[in-house]
């Protein structure tokens, strides 16, 4: 199931070991470079406003929020491509009246997953036809410090830290804030350079000294001039779709 533009999804389950077997499902699929977990339809929302994740994986029943009113709360029209996860096959009418895409039952076997991706892939590559050629990749940044206007070259960039709703740019060491959301650096930065490795942090792959294990599939990442960050559980598999090696 190949596509040729990386895709980030999103896992929304209270149960751990459900999500755990989504997630290791779409770690096998060409083309998936980063897989997001929520254990609530709260974080749910929030994830899908701050990451704009291409697809969804959600459950119809948990504490709180159910995955419908995930829905309401985002918009129909504004949610991912949408596959509903419920034990529960009394639900089915509501989803595809919610717009989903699909209805996994549990339990599911490796060949139903395999269909609904199949589905989900077909609709995005019919998304990205109708809204046209990706936009351009920034290669300059305008950065405007103590009433200076300085222009950066994205490749001088070691590494990009998030501080609050901004971002630290980290080059030779010194921090230069820039004031755009590390999601919209995510998205204009060139995917051939530049790799999420954490909700917070952006690295120029060429910065990269070495990675130091620290638990539970989660690294420490050393850059040249001293900096520090680390790759998370959640987008490891980035990483390696980057790299083209398991770490």
């Amino acid at each position: 199931m190949p596509t040729a533009t990386p895709l980030k999804v999103l896992v929304v389950d209270d149960e751990a070991m459900a999500r755990r077997r989504l997630v290791d499902l779409l770690g096998k699929v060409d083309g998936v470079a980063a897989v997001l977990e929520a254990a609530d339809g709260a974080s749910a929302v929030t994830m899908i406003a701050e990451h704009r994740p291409d697809a969804v994986f959600l459950d119809m029943q948990m504490p709180g929020p159910s995955g419908l009113d995930v829905v309401a709360a985002v918009g129909a029209d504004r949610m991912p491509v949408t596959v509903f996860v419920t034990a529960h096959d009394q639900y089915a009418i509501r989803a595809f009246e919610a717009n989903a895409l699909d209805y996994l039952l549990k339990p599911f076997g490796d060949e139903r997953f395999e269909a609904a991706m199949r589905r989900v892939l077909a609709r995005l590559e019919e998304r990205r036809a109708a809204a046209g050629p990706a936009p351009a990749r920034w290669d300059r940044l305008v950065v405007k410090s103590a009433g200076a206007t300085q222009f950066v070259k994205t490749l001088d960039i070691d590494w990009i830290e998030a501080v609050g709703v901004y971002v630290n740019l980290y080059i030779g060491g010194k921090a230069l804030l820039y004031r755009a959301a590390i999601h919209v650096l995510a998205e204009k930065l060139d995917p051939a350079h530049f790799v999420r490795i954490h909700r917070s942090a952006i690295v120029n792959i060429e910065s990269i000294v070495r990675l130091e294990p620290i638990s539970h599939g989660e690294f420490d990442v050393v850059l040249k001039h001293g900096g520090r960050t680390k790759v998370s559980r959640t987008y490891r598999v980035q990483l390696e779709k980057r790299l083209g090696q398991t770490l």
